[in-house]
């Protein structure tokens, strides 16, 4: 049985292969065990990848894109005059990993392919890694293995370090574009993600970026015209010079991983810049701050302390900062874990979760235990169902569909793990996603929250039969039932810009509520007149469509989730009621996913959050 497992990863990627019976072993690319997950679009059209495409980039930096993973949402990249699907660019990737573990099986394939992927990927970005693995020629046995499940199992694989059934262990995984949490736990078939979390905008990227900003500081006042070119580059020379300075700012990074200072060489007329790793850790202590308080909210929220884990494991590159230790330790007051190469734990990890445990549909599952006399005492509601990645199916989408039949029964996690009791009130709905806004294809796992249901003061369906009397906010009874707290908190203004609703079927107000989002909300003349407005709005996007049922003070209804051509909206209606909500996603060079938008609702737009 010849597996490989390839963990794609936002700057590099590592694969890893077991064959005739040996133990798994790193796959080197161009003689090195990671290759840099780059691509660029030469003019004949092909894609080079790795250090092929690095070396390109030197002579034409626009046709270059270091981080084809991280704009897995834009659906296309524009490298030079050749615009390139994203699933083109991460299946060139794939595919080079491909031809060299054919080269070295003396031109066989692997008999097996596992794919790791970030827990917090919904189905679609799921479907277009699935989609670059088919194009890239891996063959359609392809299973997917969260990333924090490859670590905990590479975590598990060394002596002395067993993760015993009904035993838990959290994952912090710093990488280059993103850092994730997750809390895992031993089962007795597998591993079961009990709660996960991250920060979209903290990797290894930030901290170069954090750094290239304090270079800019101590040298900028020399030349600021010769600054701004290199920062906002106009030619090739400029280009050439800016990605020279962003990859020696990289390579002082990590050399103060190391030592206590170093020095970036700097493009003329600027003299080289000395930083000192305490200049260094003063920059990004704040957001490795953010990282950790998650890190501990996480563990919390599955009712254990980090004292009752096994360990905290650090895997990805940029968690070799010896401040990420350090502020762990002093917060959590648990030494963590981590290795020599965290960068290929992902992938090697991947080896070792037990078939059965990856092969099983996705599915919903309470966490219900008794507790041992060691595990803290807990009520909460289930933070995570157990993650066992589906099995795809081809559609005429273009990506592979996802089918989940109905789940087969799960047993109960083992005596260690805290009883998990769902709270009364509010639960995070199921979601659907709806590939081009049809079919029903998938399922995705849900978290259960516990939320405090705020009165519905008192508003009944008659109250909303005529528009009444508005406050100073511009809402009426009806509309403040659904708005919430919303108008309290955000300003607020009449009018419905940016929603697609139709400001004449009605009373409209809208509120900003941050420099990406704001929300709006109408009052119609009848129940459906509000539904002709929802399904105007929606059906204006198309593509990709999450949806879902809610509750909230006092009111229930669905909403549905799209992006499309840059814009990303969330129509919510209420059963009953003639009142239609819509937030709208402004940042339009940053639309997100349709579950990200949806996450962003159930936080601050919902009624009763």
């Amino acid at each position: 049985m010849r597996v490989l497992s390839v963990d794609l990863g936002t700057s590099n990627t590592v694969a890893v292969l077991s064959a005739h019976g040996r133990a798994p072993r790193v796959v080197e690319v161009d003689g090195s065990a990671t290759m840099p997950s780059a691509v660029f679009a030469s003019e004949d059209g092909n894609l080079l990848v790795g250090r092929d495409a690095e070396r390109r980039a030197r002579l034409d930096p626009s046709r270059f894109e270091p981080n084809p993973k991280r704009r897995v949402d834009e659906g296309t990249l524009l490298l030079g005059d050749t615009v390139v699907p994203v699933t083109d660019a991460l299946a060139a990737v794939l595919s080079r990993v491909g031809e060299e573990t054919s080269r070295q099986l003396g031109g066989a394939k692997p008999d097996e392919v596992r794919l790791t992927h970030p827990a917090q990927w919904g189905p679609t970005r799921r479907n277009v890694l699935m989609a670059a693995a088919r194009l890239a020629g891996l063959g359609n046995n392809l299973l997917l293995v969260p990333e924090p499940v490859a670590a905990a199992a590479h975590f598990a694989s060394f002596p002395g370090q067993s993760l015993a059934p009904g035993k838990a262990l959290a994952v912090y995984d710093l990488g280059a574009g993103t850092f994730d949490i997750a809390v895992v736990g031993a089962t007795q078939t597998g591993f079961t993600v009990l709660a996960e979390d991250g920060l979209p905008d903290l990797g290894g990227l930030d901290v170069d970026q954090a750094m290239l900003e304090h270079v800019g500081r101590e040298v900028s006042h020399r030349d600021p015209a010769r600054w701004q070119r290199l920062l906002r580059p106009e030619t090739t020379g400029d280009r050439r010079a800016q990605r020279s300075l962003r990859e020696d700012v990289k390579a002082a990074k990590e050399a103060l991983s190391r030592h206590p200072q170093t020095e970036v060489p700097m493009p003329e007329p600027f003299d080289d810049v000395l930083v000192t790793r305490a200049e260094l850790e003063a920059l990004v202590r704040p957001n490795l701050l953010r990282s950790v308080e998650l890190l501990a909210g996480t563990i919390r929220s599955t009712g254990m302390t980090p004292d009752r884990l096994l360990g905290i494991y650090l895997v990805g590159g940029s968690s070799r900062m010896p401040l990420v230790a350090q502020l762990i330790a002093e917060q959590l007051r648990v030494v963590p874990t981590s290795l020599d190469q965290p960068e290929t734990a992902v992938a090697l990890g991947a080896h070792h979760v037990p078939h059965e445990g990856i092969s099983a549909r996705t599915q919903t599952q309470n966490v219900q235990s008794a507790l041992s006399e060691d595990q803290p005492t807990a009520t909460m509601a289930p933070v995570r169902a157990t993650y066992m990645p589906p099995t795809p199916t081809p559609s005429s989408g273009g990506f592979p569909a996802q089918q989940a039949p109905s789940p087969t029964p799960q047993a109960p996690l083992p005596s260690n793990f805290p009883t998990l009791t769902p709270a009364a009130g509010k639960k995070k709905p199921d979601r659907k996603l709806l590939i081009g806004g049809g079919a029903l294809v998938v399922v995705l796992a849900v978290v259960a929250g516990i939320f405090l249901l705020r009165g519905g003061g008192g508003v009944t369906a008659e109250d909303c039969g005529a528009v009444g009397e508005k406050d100073d906010k511009g809402f009426t009874k009806c509309l403040r039932q659904l708005a919430g707290t919303v108008p309290d908190n955000n300003a607020c203004k009449a009018g419905a810009e940016s929603s697609g609703l139709d400001a004449a079927a009605g009373l409209t107000a809208t509120c900003t509520l941050s420099q990406d989002y704001q929300v709006s909300y109408l009052q119609a003349s009848s129940n459906d007149e509000a539904t002709k407005q929802a399904q105007m709005v929606i059906g204006s996007l198309g593509g990709d469509m999450v949806q879902a049922d809610w509750t909230g003070n006092g009111l229930s209804g669905e909403y549905r989730a799209a992006i499309s051509g840059g814009t990303g909206k969330l129509v919510f209606t209420v059963k009953d009621r003639p009142v239609v909500g819509v937030l709208s996603k402004v940042q339009l060079r940053d639309s997100g996913s349709p579950d990200d938008i949806a996450n962003y609702w159930e936080r601050n737009v919902q009624p009763g959050t």
